[in-house]
């Protein structure tokens, strides 16, 4: 799956982790409403040129599932900033 890496060159290789890297720190970036957000950016840093499609769950189970994640957040973080602000949509 990640041959190519094999026939790169030393400065391709840096220039692919600079990318790769950037790529990562806009994720971990994220806050507030993006943190909910399907990330296909992310994926596009692979070589692999899919677009999967994600299983999405009915609206109750997917409901409990952004309660669970926001309570770890509580329990993980419970002392980063917090905010009020309306969802942008």
């Amino acid at each position: 799956m990640d041959d190519d890496l094999e026939t790169m060159t030393r400065e391709q290789l840096v220039a692919e982790a600079r990318r790769l890297r950037a790529g990562i720190r806009t994720h971990r970036d994220a806050s507030g409403h993006a943190l909910c957000w399907h990330h296909p950016a992310l994926w596009g840093l692979l070589p692999e040129r899919t677009d999967p499609l994600p299983t999405v769950p009915d609206w109750p189970a997917f409901l409990r599932g952004c309660v669970r994640y926001r309570e770890s957040l509580d329990a993980q973080l419970p002392g980063a900033p917090r905010a009020d602000a309306p969802y942008p949509g």
